[in-house]
């Protein structure tokens, strides 16, 4: 049993549908390292990349490592983790970190978008959005795909206009009809562009609203890296809103920072034990979100 593991460090890895993520904290709670990168088809069978690239950033070892937790849809595939943790509970301790005053946190990644409700660092409500791609990066790609542009140059394209067009269509089929009308009709594009922002973002506040927004308010996931994004979130929501340096690893820095409590705790019960960790590779096997 060890007593003092005020030299070591705690981790959280993110396993998302399309982002995998991890983080690096020592005993005093600061961040040592993080990394993102795509999921993809290798990194969800081998979440020991991930671990790997994250652990030579900071600058330590696995047998360095006192605790480890998984977050996200595929948290099962972390076999070397200590625990898994639901990526809500996570989210929300690592926003309450980066913004401790923090009354909603909207998180749109790119198959689902997610609003949760916190008060003093913890989850009190939340809602989801994981069935349909209207709300979420997938409908931004979609309609950059239409346009034949990247995300970058669709976002800074949308903020040249202060009139984005009205884009009525939630579908992303029938969406991508009408940004092709909306175009032969003459409208400019940096209206249009403005406009499916707007659209994705109403989407997403209408889920917000049902649990009555707060601010302040956080914007997290890929897509809020986006400042078209982030324009009309404020937009939408008529007020500011605010977004961290790295937008995609509040998950994993909720997880390290859980990682980090878990660990005293169990010191402070004479429980802790230091295990020998292998990183290997686990099967594909994602989970459903918890309600």
């Amino acid at each position: 049993m060890l007593n003092d593991i005020s030299g070591l460090y705690f981790a959280g890895i993110d396993i998302g549908s399309t982002m995998s993520k991890a983080v690096i904290t020592d005993a005093s709670g600061g961040m040592r390292a993080y990394v993102t990168g795509s999921t993809g088809a290798e990194h969800r069978l081998r979440a020991n990349m991930v671990m790997e690239d994250v652990l030579q950033k900071a600058g330590t070892r696995l047998d360095e490592v006192a605790f480890i937790i998984s977050t996200g849809y595929g948290r099962v595939n972390v076999p070397f983790a200590d625990k898994q943790v639901t990526e809500l509970t996570c989210h929300a301790r690592g926003v309450s970190a980066l913004f401790p005053d923090v009354r909603t946190a909207i998180d749109i990644g790119g198959q689902d978008a997610k609003v949760l409700k916190i008060k003093n660092g913890r989850l009190i409500d939340f809602l989801t959005n994981d069935k349909c791609a209207a709300g979420t990066g997938r409908f931004l790609e979609v309609a950059a795909e239409t346009l034949g542009l990247d995300l970058n140059e669709m976002s800074r394209i949308s903020l040249q206009t202060e009139t984005p067009v009205k884009i009525n269509s939630l579908c992303t089929i029938f969406a991508q009809q009408e940004i092709i009308s909306r175009l032969s009709e003459g409208q400019p594009l940096p209206d249009i562009l403005a406009g499916v922002y707007i659209a994705v973002t109403t989407r997403v506040v209408k889920l917000a609203r049902q649990l009555k927004v707060e601010p302040p308010v956080v914007f997290t996931g890929g897509v809020a890296k986006n400042k078209g994004m982030l324009k009309a979130m404020e937009t939408v929501l008529g007020m500011p809103v605010l977004v961290p340096v790295e937008p995609l690893i509040t998950g994993a820095l909720g997880a390290a920072i859980l990682a980090h409590d878990e660990a005293f705790r169990l010191v402070q019960d004479g429980r802790f034990e230091m295990k020998k960790r292998v990183l290997r590779e686990a099967h594909i096997d994602f989970v459903e979100q918890d309600r």
